[in-house]
């Protein structure tokens, strides 16, 4: 019973792993996103600190009221800051600018033109933020460890579990 518990138990951490995978890196890439993750409580409670955000590329003037976008505040910084859209204003060049604040900002940005939007929230996961930084981040290589680790273990458990299959019958006979 313990076997098959076990059994149920690594097959079922396989699939969680493999929906994780899907979620985070397969559905992003497939539709030409990026996965970021939230880093300050600007955006809270709707998108919590460590909450994975993935992000997918829009044309300015599809961009409208209450979408939350990222954006790149300074051309010379790669820091993304991803805000909600509160306003927008049309010049008469054709251009437009984005009022955008944090949910839980008392005040709105600057005002941020067509150029600096970079995408639009497709959808978030709370806490794979970490995940996603630990991987990408300063910590990658002990994330490499620790999964390189855990596969290690259950191929190991495999293997245990078959060889002790195979001896029981030889053992049954022996005896």
């Amino acid at each position: 019973m313990l076997s098959g518990l076990w059994t149920g138990f690594t097959y079922g951490l396989l699939g969680l792993v493999l929906l994780l995978a899907a979620v985070v890196i397969v559905v992003p890439k497939m539709m030409g996103g990026i996965p970021l993750t939230i880093l300050s409580g600007s955006m809270e409670p709707n998108l919590p600190v460590g909450s994975l955000a993935v992000v997918l590329p829009v044309e300015p003037e599809d961009v409208r009221i209450g979408d939350i976008v990222t954006y790149l505040p300074n051309p010379d910084d790669p820091t993304a800051i991803t805000h909600r859209v509160i306003a927008i204003d049309n010049h008469q060049d054709g251009s437009r600018t984005f009022t955008v604040q944090g949910d839980a900002n008392a005040t709105a940005d600057d005002p941020v033109q067509e150029y600096q939007v970079r995408g639009r929230v497709a959808y978030a996961v709370p806490w794979l933020g970490y995940v996603n930084s630990a991987v990408n981040g300063e910590q990658r290589s002990v994330a490499v460890y620790v999964v390189a680790g855990v596969f290690l273990l259950w191929a190991v458990s495999l293997w245990w579990r078959a060889w002790h299959g195979r001896r029981a019958p030889q053992d049954e006979q022996a005896a």
